[in-house]
This record gives C-alpha cells, sequence and structure tokens, in this order.
C-alpha cells in the first residue's frame, strides 16, 4: 500500500513538474482568477509564495496615470489566466508595501516569481510595451 502512494505522489509531482516546464500550472477556479485580485500589507506575502508569477499594479484613486494602465492590467488579468495571477494594491492604504519596495512613482508594477521581487517596471504604459515586460517572466517557471 505504502509503494502505491509513493508511485502516486511521483507521478503527480511529475506531472506538476511537466506543467509548470511549459509554462502552464493546472487551473482552479479558486487558484487563478481572471481579474486582478485587491493585495493588501497583509495578505500579499502570502499570496506571493502562493503563485509562481504574481504582477501587483501599485497604484492610488487620484493617480490619473494608474486609471490608464487599470484596463490594461484588466485585459491582461483575463488573457493571462491560469499563468499570471494579477493584484492591485492601493498604495494609500497600504504603506509599509510602498515603504518595502521603495515605490516613489505610481503607476508601478510589482512583478514576483516564485516568490521573489524580478521586476518593477513604473509609469503607464500601452499594453503593446508593457505585456513583454510581463511574459518574458513566464519563460521557465
Amino acid at each position: 500500500m505504502v509503494k502505491e502512494e509513493d508511485n502516486l505522489l511521483r507521478i503527480r509531482r511529475k506531472k506538476l513538474q511537466e506543467l509548470m516546464s511549459r509554462g502552464k500550472m493546472p487551473e482552479h477556479k479558486e487558484s487563478f482568477l481572471n481579474k486582478p485580485v485587491i493585495v493588501t500589507d497583509a495578505t500579499l506575502p502570502e499570496m506571493v509564495q502562493k503563485y509562481p508569477l504574481v504582477v501587483v499594479d501599485c497604484w492610488a484613486p487620484w493617480c490619473a496615470p494608474c486609471h490608464i494602465v487599470a484596463p490594461v492590467i484588466e485585459e491582461l488579468a483575463k488573457d493571462y489566466s491560469g499563468k499570471i495571477v494579477f493584484g492591485k494594491l492601493n498604495i494609500d492604504e497600504n504603506q509599509r508595501i510602498a515603504m518595502k519596495y521603495g515605490i516613489m512613482s505610481i503607476p508601478t508594477l510589482l512583478i514576483f516569481k516564485n516568490g521573489k521581487l524580478v521586476d518593477a517596471p513604473i509609469g503607464a504604459m500601452p499594453r503593446e510595451m508593457l505585456e513583454p515586460i510581463i511574459t518574458k517572466h513566464l519563460r521557465k517557471i
């Protein structure tokens, strides 16, 4: 009985590694969303540990460029559902994260891969510019 359980565990791990190597994680409705998730100082650490690739849009309600980027983030979240998890962090309400990552200008995107910050592009950009900055991190998740 123990050997069968060991074999099943080994098979599951192998299948997960295969899926990850193709840049696509298994889709679970509760695991991957097709729209940005509200992130806070308290929830960000768990979120970046839970998912292989997380993009957090740091914004504020008074920021006009942030409102320009918001629809782009919404589209990307929908298009990359199952591959990338997107979050929205209001820096007015979550200053601890803004201070921790030295956010001086918004919009700023924090891109986390396997729990580590790997990129932080700043400023409003059209999808054509922003998408390659984000998707280059899909390789070898």
